[in-house]
């Protein structure tokens, strides 16, 4: 498969689930360590953990280890390159 259409995916997977919907909405406000995430969405670990994988693998946000725990931010570039596959797949030629 064509590795474009493979990345496209990707970032809209990441926003077609209502719980990663919602983590990008509290990171909006800035960086967040998964114990908050944790707390505010009322969901297990490993739930939170496969949410964060996807937003992360998508690039839309981006993460950082500091201890034994996790902080997630938005990124800026990744959020930029939604927009330009937004802006790719939906312009009429």
């Amino acid at each position: 498969m064509d590795k474009r259409y493979y990345n496209t995916a990707r970032v809209f997977k990441a926003l077609c689930d209502e719980n990663r919907v919602r983590i990008l909405e509290m990171l909006q406000t800035g960086e967040k360590c998964a114990c908050h995430l944790l707390e505010a969405l009322r969901v297990t670990q490993p739930t939170l953990s496969h949410h964060m994988r996807i937003l992360c693998d998508s690039g839309i946000v981006e993460s950082r280890r500091e201890g034994k725990w996790t902080y997630y931010k938005i990124s800026a570039s990744g959020v930029a390159g939604a927009f330009n596959l937004l802006n790719e797949v939906t312009k009429q030629k």
